[in-house]
């Protein structure tokens, strides 16, 4: 079935950049549109950002507006997430996930595919 693999995620000081990569194991991403989410232990999974594969429009949290990216590659169905200017509060282990066209993007409950996960730490 359809997976998705994340790779990038790593240790950096604070002020640091990291790009985080998603790779489909099927070329899925017209149909089901990516985005990132962000889960620290003990706290809800939170919406990072998300992009529209037709027109590349993009969507992000309030919490990385300004220092994260949102991009994809359609030739190989990859969608990429730099983040610039990490902060401690940034780390989590970071998902990479697919909706169906017309569901809520910012909505957990909205995702069919998600990959496992790819631990980012920021130290101070």
């Amino acid at each position: 079935q359809v997976q998705l693999v994340e790779s990038g995620g790593g240790l950096v000081q604070a002020g640091g950049s990291l790009r985080l990569s998603c790779v489909a194991s099927e070329r899925i991403f017209s149909n089901y549109n990516p985005a990132w989410f962000r889960q620290a232990p003990g706290k809800e999974r939170e919406f990072v950002a998300a992009i529209g594969w037709s027109d590349g429009s993009t969507l992000y949290a309030d919490s990385v507006k300004g220092r994260a990216t949102i991009s994809r590659d359609s030739t190989i169905d990859t969608v990429y997430l730099q983040m610039n200017s990490l902060k401690p509060e940034d780390t989590a282990v970071y998902y990479c996930a697919a909706r169906p066209g017309g569901m809520s993007a910012q909505r957990i409950t909205a995702y069919e595919y998600w990959g496992q996960g790819t631990q980012v730490t920021v130290s101070s």
